[in-house]
């Protein structure tokens, strides 16, 4: 992966960024806007509706750095889109290896992964009968079944898709990972 110079985003992206973070707080919690022209109890819903919204941000940069480092960036590169230093990046981000379960034939774990290699990985074992039961950064985690299986992996599992998937008969795995949720079903000949 060339880290030569790291893509910045433009000013108007990033104003996009933050208008829409900002109506997404001001709109989580009904009628929040309009009770701060009449209600200071409004104020302290705001507070506990922004901290949600720096709180789920937070947990999108980790995923996201983490998501960079597998597709193969430099803590380096990384860093200076932070602004911070290659060791600072590291520390704030850096996660231990993913635990291995405890080993059995009836679980293992697919690594590494990235963005790039997983589907096809997944789409091998889902048709050997794995399914797909944890991911983390550059793993996936399978079990045995008596079931060949299928998955999905879709940008930001939305409510209207997330309930689109689930009619069709697709059960999201876990709680996503920015900017990635992945869903399964089994096959439908089995």
């Amino acid at each position: 992966m060339s880290d030569a110079q790291p893509q910045k985003l433009g000013p108007e992206e990033e104003a996009r960024i933050r208008e829409g973070i900002a109506s997404a707080v001001l709109g989580a919690s009904e009628g929040l806007a309009e009770s701060l022209e009449h209600d200071p109890e409004g104020y302290l819903r705001l507070v506990v509706a922004t901290r949600t919204g720096a709180e789920e941000t937070s947990r999108l940069l980790r995923q996201a750095v983490q998501g960079a480092r597998a597709a193969g960036h430099s803590w380096d590169t990384i860093g200076r889109l932070l602004g911070v230093s290659r060791q600072a990046a590291q520390q704030r981000f850096a996660t231990k290896d993913a635990a291995t379960p405890k080993g059995s034939p009836e679980r293992r774990v697919l690594t590494p992964l990235t963005a790039f290699n997983e589907m096809p990985a997944l789409a091998e074992a889902g048709l050997d009968g794995w399914e797909l039961v944890d991911y983390g950064p550059l793993y996936h985690a399978v079990e045995a079944s008596d079931r060949r299986w299928e998955y999905r992996r879709v940008t930001l599992a939305v409510a209207g898709r997330r309930r689109r998937m689930e009619a069709d008969g697709w059960t999201e795995v876990g709680n996503g990972y920015f900017p990635w949720s992945y869903f399964k079903r089994p096959l439908k000949d089995d």
